[in-house]
């Protein structure tokens, strides 16, 4: 009945957040009385969160208490139901979405929940605008540029292919924009105004590359992020840096010992025993899956059928998925290692997003751009910002860390070698 309660609340929001139309009456807020004549000390308040007094705890709750799980219970309800705060901030937020809605797809939505999520969470008045744009052309987004300039938007999430972001650096806005889709190292501008959010694959590969053995046998798709990754990766394997004389280019030799195989999957591609049957030479090799999770799981499960004995199984964050769990057997995923860069939880936003149908816990593009919304808050009103990520260069510099698929989750895992 509660959950039924909250969701009914948030109904207009959700719909709010997957139409991408701004309405211009702003979210009511709601207030709550205190009308006990009686004081309420920090036992107090965890007896009314026990019997599920909401109101009653909130009605006391009126500041930051020094307990952090009553504070973040009283967090999570003032976002919940939007209650009016003691304080406001200067005038409203104004953040824009430009958003290419043929070409990213269902994230032009999920992104946007994200937004509002985080927005409604820190509980200030704000006006959270989308631009759609039908293709990531330079017309099109300068037209979207000047529109949100005429309507005073400086702050832009940007969630856009390198091709977009390409075209945005060649047109040099001097608006503030967030891209969480792309690392710096793809970019081209050293534009103070453009921010990257992206996932960084090529530190995540290097980890993982730790564990390796030799021959390692790389499988990809024919996405460009496949194709960049397995080229990054063989030749990461396979050369060896020499140390360079002073003032020196760096020099890579190929290690003759490592062995590297590829094979492509294609759209088509449910049958890989051509490749693994009876193939010696990938036997007790290192895997590594460029691939999303439906073909991984499809290679995984054939990697037991056809008796390869992998030593491990690599990947980066691609495959960073609960749907993992569910659609491999736990013999599948055997040895299996994955690089995760989503190490950051705030449960308050968790909760948020999950009533709104919404994913920051494993979708990275939405974790990013929570991320990077965080980020803008704190540069417009300089309150603390709720994630401990550090920027260089106006990169978001994540941690990474090792995983291993469970039976039922993903737990950290520990190298032999250490």
């Amino acid at each position: 009945m509660k959950k039924q309660l909250l969701l009914s609340l948030l109904f207009p929001a959700a719909i709010f957040a997957k139409s991408f139309l701004i309405s211009s009456i702003p979210v009511p807020k709601t207030y709550i009385q205190d009308l006990d004549p009686y004081p309420c000390d920090e036992a107090c308040m965890q007896e009314y969160v026990a019997k599920e007094m909401i109101f009653s705890f909130l009605a006391h709750a009126t500041s930051k208490l020094e307990n952090p799980v009553l504070d973040e219970v009283r967090m999570t309800h003032i976002a919940l139901f939007n209650l009016g705060s003691a304080t406001i901030i200067g005038d409203r937020l104004k953040i824009a979405l430009l958003l290419p809605h043929k070409v990213i797809g269902r994230y032009a939505a999920s992104t946007t929940n994200a937004s509002f999520a985080y927005l409604l969470a820190r509980n200030h008045s704000f006006e959270l605008k989308s631009y759609q744009i039908n293709a990531q052309t330079p017309e099109d987004i300068q037209a979207a540029f000047e529109q949100m300039q005429e309507e005073g938007f400086y702050y832009v999430i940007a969630p856009l292919t390198q091709e977009g972001a390409d075209i945005v650096a060649d047109l040099r806005p001097e608006l503030n924009i967030y891209f969480p889709t792309i690392h710096k190292k793809s970019a081209k501008s050293t534009s103070p105004f453009l921010f990257y959010g992206g996932i960084d694959y090529r530190a995540q590969s290097d980890l993982l590359l730790k564990e390796a053995v030799s021959p390692l046998v790389i499988f990809h798709d024919n996405s460009a992020l496949g194709a960049e990754l397995t080229q990054y990766v063989e030749k990461t394997f396979t050369f060896t840096q020499v140390m360079p004389q002073e003032d020196a280019e760096p020099l890579y030799v190929e290690d003759p010992t490592k062995k590297v195989f590829q094979f492509a999957i294609t759209n088509t591609t449910t049958n890989l025993e051509s490749r693994l049957k009876e193939n010696e030479e990938i036997k007790a090799a290192s895997f590594f899956l460029n691939t999303p999770i439906v073909k991984s799981g499809m290679v995984m499960s054939q990697l037991t059928l056809y008796d390869t004995m992998p030593t491990n199984i690599l990947s980066t964050q691609i495959n960073y998925d609960p749907l993992l769990l569910s659609m491999t057997q736990l013999e599948d995923r055997k040895g299996m290692i994955i690089a995760n860069s989503i190490t950051e939880h705030n449960n308050i936003l968790i909760e948020i997003n999950s009533l709104l149908g919404n994913d920051i816990t494993y979708d990275w593009i939405n974790y990013t751009t929570t991320v990077g919304l965080d980020y803008f808050y704190n540069l417009i009103t300089n309150e603390n910002r709720e994630y401990d990520i550090p920027v260089e260069e106006n990169q978001m510099l994540y941690k990474i860390e090792l995983l291993r698929p469970s039976l039922t989750r993903f737990l950290q895992y520990t190298s032999a070698s250490k």
